[in-house]
């Protein structure tokens, strides 16, 4: 059993860390970002020969310094939640401590700290702190459009893969290894490059036929490019239906505030919310 003393601070902590509702959370929040800001400068300063060679020390202790504050955060977001699991596993939390062990890891392995760069993910808490999560349903519709057509999808992508290998193998056979189609995964690679209508120019038909058939290649690239696009633009317009049908139910807007539950952390609850509507754990328990 936490004593109460103990229970006081940390929920204190959660809610400094966790939201961005009070004026210590969000100057918490804002010192995050600029931390963050500044470790990806000095990631990629370092990366720059010249720079590097004439300043690698202050650089480097920059570098420790600040990993040493996000290890910090890191511990500190552990030990404020209920379920320390469900945040180490989270989306967030995982890109928190994919953001913290690369410099430790480079300690034995030369290079390594240049995935720090993957703190720019980081910034993805701004939405959260300028309380612009209530108008992100946009995105939400978009990744349920997604999730909806991921069947149709994938059967397209599969008959794409099919269609070059089967261009490919002919494209081998009508211009041989003399015109650079030296195997049938060479010829996949340059039907795949066609289709997407990347275009890089390593290898290039040089027969009549060859030509004709790079040239239905490239129309065909740009048909197949429509259709995913259609696949998930008919599934948004639908999601877009159902979401409208859904507020028309609600008489009264719903507004969301950056409260996180303590026990579970879930977010954006109501502002008139007393309980976490996920677990039922009373919000901002003193």
């Amino acid at each position: 059993m936490d004593k109460p003393q103990d229970k006081k601070w940390r929920t204190k902590l959660h809610e400094i860390i966790y939201e961005a509702d009070t004026p210590a959370g969000k100057l918490f929040d804002v010192v995050l970002l600029i931390v963050i800001l500044a470790s990806i400068l000095l990631v990629m300063l370092e990366s720059v020969k010249s720079i590097d060679s004439k300043y690698h020390n202050i650089l480097n202790i920059s570098e420790w310094i600040i990993t040493i504050l996000f290890s910090i955060e890191y511990i500190a977001r552990i030990i404020t939640v209920r379920k320390p699991f469900k945040y180490i596993f989270s989306f967030y939390g995982i890109i928190d401590l994919l953001s913290t062990i690369p410099k430790y890891i480079s300690l034995f392995f030369g290079g390594i700290h240049a995935l720090a760069a993957l703190r720019a993910l980081r910034l993805l808490r701004i939405f959260r702190i300028l309380k612009l999560a209530r108008y992100l349903g946009a995105s939400l519709r978009l990744l349920s459009a997604l999730r909806s057509s991921r069947a149709k999808i994938s059967v397209f992508l599969f008959t794409v893969v099919i269609i070059a290998i089967i261009l490919g193998t002919i494209m081998y056979l009508v211009e041989g290894e003399e015109n650079g189609f030296t195997n049938i995964p060479k010829s996949v690679y340059w039907c795949i490059v066609t289709l997407t209508t990347v275009g890089f120019g390593d290898i290039a038909p040089q027969t009549p036929l060859g030509q004709f058939i790079a040239s239905l290649v490239m129309i065909l690239g740009y048909g197949i490019i429509a259709v995913p696009t259609g696949i998930v633009s008919a599934e948004y317009t639908s999601q877009s239906k159902k979401d409208k049908k859904e507020k028309d139910k609600v008489k009264t807007p719903l507004h969301l505030n950056t409260q996180v539950c303590e026990n579970c952390s879930t977010e954006n609850h109501r502002d008139d919310a007393e309980f976490c509507y996920h677990c039922g754990h009373k919000l901002n328990d003193e």
